[in-house]
């Protein structure tokens, strides 16, 4: 139970790190909470701060859930361990000790937590977003189908126990998140996705399509 109980705290506290807070901060000089959706991972990096800080954000909070992983199996070392320092991360990320816990969706961290555990799984999902999202420029369409497909492939290419378990918890985790990026789709208001940059000179960002 001491295990577990670090696992779960370290996992928590790697998630918690803001990493689109802070890469906006020091490598352009803007808080991104103060534009576009004020969201913290890489879709509004991408959309406030262009494509190369939003990798950046997208990279780092993926790695968030690659090192839970990777705590749990150090100290646990069983799948169950594994998971709950992959969860943990998701939950750090999105509700940061350092935001008044809040934060992200989850999307970038959890597709770290798969790509460790399940890789072939993980470039399906991955595929179908891109796709969705080339195709209907909504990032929160394909994150959203992405998290609903990911517990039926696990189930259908039989996948041990707790990973699906786990993928119908990361699923709901996100699924959740995106609750008010649904109700916008619905009413035809969600925003597309399109890249851009703070315009310091009136402190506004590209308008979004």
């Amino acid at each position: 139970m001491v295990a577990f109980a670090l696992v779960v705290v370290l996992g928590y506290l790697i998630g918690s790190i803001p990493n689109g807070l802070l890469i906006g901060k020091w490598f352009c000089k803007v808080d991104i909470r103060q534009f576009g959706s004020k969201n913290i991972g890489a879709t509004n990096a991408f959309r406030v701060l262009g494509p190369w800080p939003a990798l950046g954000v997208f990279l780092t909070d993926a790695l968030k859930g690659v090192i839970g992983v990777y705590i749990g199996q150090t100290l646990i070392g069983t799948p169950a361990g594994q998971l709950a320092g992959g969860i943990a991360a998701m939950a750090g990320h999105n509700w940061s000790l350092f935001l008044g816990f809040k934060g992200g969706r989850g999307v970038a961290t959890g597709l770290g937590i798969i790509a460790v555990l399940m890789p072939k799984i993980t470039l399906i999902v991955f595929l179908v977003w891109a796709v969705i999202v080339y195709f209907t420029r909504y990032v929160s369409l394909g994150s959203i189908v992405g998290a609903a497909l990911l517990p039926l492939l696990v189930w259908a290419m039989g996948e041990q126990t707790e990973f699906l378990y786990f993928s119908l918890v990361a699923a709901l985790f996100v699924i959740v998140r995106h609750r008010p990026n649904i109700q916008r789709l619905l009413r035809g208001e969600e925003l597309k996705i399109k890249a851009g940059k703070v315009n310091k000179s009136t402190d506004q960002t590209n308008p979004p399509e």
